[in-house]
């Protein structure tokens, strides 16, 4: 693989003798996934660099071929000063280059909040869907060469997925609770947008471009609340929804509309229709809503 043009994606961090880790100076693990998610998902940088930081991700870490999403490349093996432990680890097993789950659901989520800020969300969307099905264990094996390679269970979350020849797909310690809640939070919270407050939420989705619909039952404080999301006009949405799970008919719910559940006075049916002009400004509700910052992902690979 080519040396990348510098400045193309953030620093991960400096060891105690000043050099950066994550540069393209690095012969050694010249991009880390973590600090290009969290670049995004902490709305620390700008535009242009978060543009930058999901390409680098799309191009440096991402193989599509073998489905995987690495940590870091290239491994390391003679990285003097040693960045610690996982050294120890052969290359492209677990945090050493591996596909670790946790930071691949990170770099997920970072790409569907990503593509909400642009003007035209799909081909970001798309491959967001992609790299959910990197990450999933049900997805990778009924894909007939992944699945010969993987190894473990389809139903539960690996903490890793080997990146290195001769285990390239190979999974490893299985029933990965922390991933798994992870993964659970980028399909609820990312993909379908939900923010759910004390008394309050949202929905704000970001569903795969092939999607022309989806479903979703929240229950809360005992309520039931149903949520229909079609990829229709606002002016459409109630007419093709019908009497969905509703005798008097469910309510319209625009992307991003602030819903007062707890005031509901029993259980709620809402259409959200995907295709409206009343969007929020997404980038702005980014800023102030992201968690917090990062310092690490403040060095730019320059």
């Amino acid at each position: 693989m080519p040396r990348p043009v510098p400045g193309r994606w953030s620093w991960r961090a400096f060891c105690y003798v000043g050099q950066p880790l994550g540069s393209h100076v690095n012969a050694e693990a010249r991009i880390d996934l973590i600090a290009q998610a969290w670049s995004v998902l902490s709305g620390l940088a700008p535009a242009d660099r978060q543009a930058q930081a999901m390409a680098a991700v799309a191009s440096e870490l991402v193989d599509d071929d073998a489905g995987l999403i690495r940590l870091l490349t290239p491994p390391f093996v003679n990285s003097d000063p040693s960045p610690g432990y996982i050294q120890a680890y052969p290359p492209g097993v677990r945090e050493n280059g591996g596909q670790y789950s946790h930071a691949g659901v990170w770099a997920l989520m970072a790409q569907l909040a990503w593509a909400q800020t642009q003007p035209d969300p799909a081909p970001a969307l798309a491959r967001a869907w992609a790299w959910f099905k990197h990450l999933s264990p049900a997805h990778r094996a009924v894909e007939p060469t992944q699945a010969a390679a993987y190894e473990i269970e389809p139903y539960v979350m690996a903490g890793d997925v080997y990146t290195a020849a001769p285990y390239v797909g190979r999974g490893g310690w299985s029933w990965y609770t922390g991933s798994a809640a992870w993964m659970h939070r980028a399909a609820i919270e990312s993909f379908f947008g939900l923010q759910l407050g004390a008394d309050t939420l949202q929905l704000d989705p970001a569903l795969p471009p092939h999607w022309p619909s989806a479903e979703l039952t929240l229950r809360r404080d005992g309520r039931s609340l149903h949520f229909l999301l079609l990829r229709c006009e606002a002016s459409q949405a109630l007419a093709q929804a019908g009497a969905w799970h509703a005798a008097g008919g469910p309510k319209l719910l625009l992307p991003g509309a602030c819903l007062a559940w707890r005031a509901l006075a029993d259980d709620g049916c809402f259409v959200v229709p995907l295709l409206t002009a009343a969007k929020p400004d997404r980038a702005a509700l980014h800023r102030s809503s992201g968690p917090a910052k990062d310092p690490l992902t403040h060095g730019s690979d320059r």
